[in-house]
């Protein structure tokens, strides 16, 4: 028979080494980074918000518009389907792949089109066709997901972000609308590439970032005189995904500065450690009889990714007694490591070593010494 005992302590994740014991929840505050943007937001790995500046101020977002076109796009048709090409499409300004009015496309290239030069034509083609030949009922289901999402600050008029009056959103809305694009494989492949080829001629893709910084996982430009040099996208490292949006700078070199340093910034705040250490002993356990106590390890290390000002519980279960014999690697005890309510780890502790039953000569031997031993200690 053996008694458990459970051990509690607290260990702060604040560096990429293995977690040290701390007493309490400690926690300490980043500082907000600089971004060269009217407005700006930042979301953590875990969905939690790790940095903003007017992020609820409505403003026109240009082509970051055309994550919702495509999201809509891809809930209500099939990649594979044919559209043709409307004359009001053929003749949308600004970015374009030069659609002519009549050509027949799949609701694939044109995506890809819109997603990656920004093709205002492609847009507003996929806008009709998905909309029954109305670019109003498009409009009105893109605002109907961008209620669904919690958009609250986003209204839209148009499927490409041209700008029109009462077309705005804000950053905040901006990262929800990429994080929520980016987990659909499509628009996260389309957002992936350097390019497209369409008709024949090659359109390359408006973000810059994309083959300059190898940390960006994919986004969605936008500009125009109202919303300036905008950008919504992620980035990703040792298996951290951060999103961010940057709204209303000034020149698209500042814009793509801004970003790269919302999305660093976001990185930086994620630490490596060792929530589960196989080298360490856990504890150790008496075994009775004379013989040696029993260590308690973990049968692996576990290594996992937090941000920098999280705490982390770990609670250990453990026996202060086992009876013989004990075998290498027999399981007696747990280890788990929690943030709030969330498991981040866990493993069994079992007995770093055997450690045998003795005989029944050692056995009498013991119990003639012990009793020795106790009389001694009455009569003195």
């Amino acid at each position: 028979m053996c008694r458990a005992l459970l051990a509690v302590v607290a260990l702060l994740a604040a560096l990429a080494a293995p977690v040290q014991a701390q007493s309490g929840d400690a926690t300490r505050s980043a500082p907000q980074p600089r971004v060269g943007a009217a407005a700006w937001y930042l979301l953590g790995n875990d969905g939690e918000l790790l940095a903003a500046h007017r992020a609820r101020q409505r403003r026109a977002v240009a082509s970051i518009t055309k994550l919702m076109t495509a999201v809509v796009t891809l809930e209500r048709t099939s990649p594979s389907e044919s559209v043709t090409v409307g004359r009001r499409a053929a003749v949308t300004g600004e970015s374009s792949v030069y659609l002519r009015f009549g050509e027949t496309s799949t609701v694939a290239d044109l995506l890809r089109a819109t997603l990656v030069p920004s093709a205002n034509d492609a847009a507003h083609a996929l806008a009709v066709h998905v909309g029954g030949g109305s670019v109003p009922h498009f409009v009105s289901l893109m605002n109907a997901k961008a209620r669904a999402l919690g958009m609250t600050d986003t209204t839209y008029r148009n499927p490409h972000g041209l700008d029109q009056a009462g077309h705005v959103s804000s950053a905040r809305d901006s990262t929800m609308l990429v994080r929520y694009a980016l987990g659909i494989q499509f628009i996260r492949d389309a957002l992936g590439r350097s390019a497209i080829s369409h008709a024949g001629g090659t359109f390359p893709t408006t973000n810059d970032l994309l083959d300059a910084w190898p940390r960006l996982l994919g986004g969605k430009t936008g500009h125009t005189r109202e919303a300036g040099w905008s950008q919504a996208a992620a980035a990703s490292r040792n298996g951290v995904t951060v999103y961010g949006t940057v709204l209303g700078s000034e020149t698209r070199a500042e814009r793509n500065e801004a970003l790269r340093s919302l999305l660093a910034h976001g990185l930086g705040r994620y630490r490596r450690v060792a929530a589960i250490d196989a080298t360490r002993v856990y504890g150790e356990a008496e075994t009775g009889y004379g013989r040696p106590d029993v260590e308690l390890v973990a049968r692996r290390s576990a290594v996992r990714t937090v941000r920098d000002d999280v705490a982390l519980v770990e609670r250990v279960v453990l026996p202060t007694s086992v009876g013989l014999p004990v075998a290498a690697g027999q399981v007696l005890g747990r280890v788990e490591v929690w943030h709030r309510s969330r498991l981040v780890a866990s493993s069994n502790l079992v007995a770093a070593s055997s450690v045998s039953e003795p005989g029944v000569l050692a056995k009498t031997w013991w119990y003639a010494r012990e009793t020795a031993s106790n009389l001694w200690g009455i009569v003195t």
